[in-house]
């Protein structure tokens, strides 16, 4: 019997990993969505990588003499590239991200929302790696950058705003990836997969109780498992089987 009750216990505890017993029960409430720490971040790193390809794309280009545009961060067409390529993928990524979270309460498959959190996680991980190889490569072609490359100093806050933005995107991608990494390898704590907040039970909740035949009382912890050796009986059957006294 304890045998059987563990594996109910495992099976009940397997089945609500990464969130998936509480799916399908949360409505969405658009305050608690977007005041979430993780959804703000998100939202960072989307306004973050905007900023990071515009100004590329918009000021990021001169041209001196001919119609040939050349990239403001040393003339390096790879740097002006680099900055746009990342930017538009980690704009359209945290776009996607964004409307997973939104779903994320209502999928009720443990292996969907693990791969999802995986996901996450390899992808918050390849964006911050991305964001410091670009910061460091803007960075240093800015610094080779001669006066005379950039007449009127054309570009220039645009490539200060680029490199700027690139740091502020590391820091943000490197938090959303620890973040992933906690859901992650926490996969059966149920609040850290939902942007709304989940009130623990009571500690003075009442633990259920489970009748005898002689009167007595098994008081158990665990809802899901039945006391060993015990019964239903019909108290109908007591009264019948109780023993009548002799009459005088």
């Amino acid at each position: 019997m304890r045998a059987s009750g563990s594996r109910k216990a495992g099976g009940m505890e397997s089945a609500g990993a990464y969130g998936a017993g509480k799916a399908g029960s949360f409505n969405f409430d658009p305050v608690a969505f977007f005041t979430h720490p993780r959804t703000i971040l998100r939202l960072m790193s989307w306004v973050f990588s905007m900023v990071v390809f515009s100004c590329i794309v918009n000021e990021g280009y001169i041209n001196i003499g001919s119609e040939r545009l050349l990239c403001v961060f040393n003339n390096n067409a790879d740097a002006c590239n680099y900055g746009v390529t990342v930017g538009v993928a980690c704009f359209l990524g945290s776009i996607f991200f964004l409307i997973l979270d939104i779903y994320f309460p209502s999928i009720s498959s443990v292996r969907d929302r693990r791969r999802a959190v995986l996901l996450d996680l390899v992808f918050s991980g390849l964006a911050s790696f991305l964001w410091f190889v670009g910061f460091c490569f803007l960075a240093n072609q800015w610094q080779a950058t001669s006066a005379d490359e950039l007449p009127l100093a054309q570009g220039s806050d645009a490539a200060r705003a680029t490199i700027a933005f690139c740091f502020f995107s590391i820091l943000t991608w490197a938090v959303l990836t620890l973040s992933a990494l906690r859901r992650f390898l926490t996969g059966s704590n149920t609040n850290l997969f939902t942007w709304q907040h989940l009130e623990p039970a009571p500690s003075n909740a009442r633990a259920t109780p489970y009748p005898i035949a002689n009167g007595a009382t098994i008081v158990t912890t665990n809802p899901y498992q039945a006391p060993p050796f015990t019964e239903t009986l019909d108290p109908q059957k007591l009264t019948q089987q109780r023993p009548m006294a002799p009459a005088f």
